[in-house]
């Protein structure tokens, strides 16, 4: 198990069940997204993370309360959700590609192999993603996410079976939740020394549904006290940010390592070896201490 009792929740907190721990939960990563958009609009990098880092929580929240909030209207918005998710995907990737660029250690090489093409295709991802932002399929998403989280048929039917029943603190089952998907991401890394690339990146993407959900139970719901699973959401941040720091430089050198059958190593990033062993050893330390942490 991950550790520690549950301690009954203080007098201050409301009463919860799984459906209104979801609703708080997926309404917040709403309201960041409309209190991110206008600066995403004006291509504020910092911007579009946090939009995107807003979807994956939503999208990590539904998963973990999927027996709660299973149903066909969130198969539709999940495929809407792609589409925007697709638009600010590219335009955060060509940020990052144009922030290493601007390395005092990659200037040069940079602009010696493809830097007169960075800016013209990062305004053009950014150009897109603006089109999506400002359009009225994206306003339309957003009101029946809006929508679907409030009264969608998923939370009908969750009134209907709880009627007439007391509210059952969302507790035990988020901790056992979070317990399954511990082992899970535990199970996947056993071979992190040498997962290829889309291994790491399904690997990432489970750690960072980890922290977001542990971070959402703790701070968007009082569900669990302050600092209850910091054992293990230390390690679980730690390993999503060196596996996506990891897939991030390989981007980066992506144009140079498809240039390596005529000139192998002669078109890498300066030092990219080196960082690629450091971020690789950082993140099995990150897993080593996650896979620790269960036995607290």
């Amino acid at each position: 198990m991950l550790g520690g009792s549950i301690d009954a929740p203080d007098e201050d907190r409301p009463l919860l069940d799984c459906a209104t721990a979801f609703q708080k939960i997926a309404l917040d990563c709403v309201a960041k997204v409309r209190l991110h958009h206008s600066r995403a609009c004006a291509a504020d990098a910092e911007a579009v993370h946090q939009l995107r880092v807003a979807i994956a929580r939503l999208r990590a929240a539904v998963s973990f309360f999927a027996p709660v909030t299973a149903d066909e209207e969130w198969r539709r918005l999940k495929k809407e959700l792609k589409w925007l998710n697709a638009a600010l995907g590219a335009a955060r990737d060509s940020d990052v590609v144009v922030e290493y660029a601007g390395r005092k250690r990659y200037r040069a090489w940079a602009r010696r192999l493809n830097g007169e093409h960075l800016a013209a295709r990062q305004a053009r991802d950014h150009r897109r993603m603006v089109r999506c932002l400002h359009s009225l399929r994206f306003d339309a998403l957003i009101e029946a996410l809006s929508g679907w989280i409030e009264r969608g048929p998923w939370f009908r039917r969750w009134e209907r079976k709880a009627r007439g029943k007391p509210a059952k603190p969302p507790q035990a089952y988020c901790e056992r939740r979070l317990d399954r998907w511990r082992k899970r991401l535990i199970r996947n890394g056993r071979s992190l020394k040498s997962l290829g690339a889309s291994d790491c990146h399904r690997l990432r993407i489970r750690a960072k549904r980890f922290r977001y959900m542990l971070e959402a139970l703790t701070d968007t719901v009082p569900v669990f006290a302050p600092g209850q699973f910091r054992h293990v959401h230390g390690p679980a941040k730690r390993l999503q940010r060196t596996l996506g720091d990891l897939r991030d430089l390989r981007r980066f050198a992506r144009p140079a390592l498809s240039a390596e059958a005529d000139n192998p190593g002669r078109h890498r990033p300066p030092g990219y070896r080196r960082q690629r062993r450091k971020l690789r050893s950082a993140a099995i330390s990150a897993y080593r201490s996650l896979k620790d942490a269960g036995k607290c």
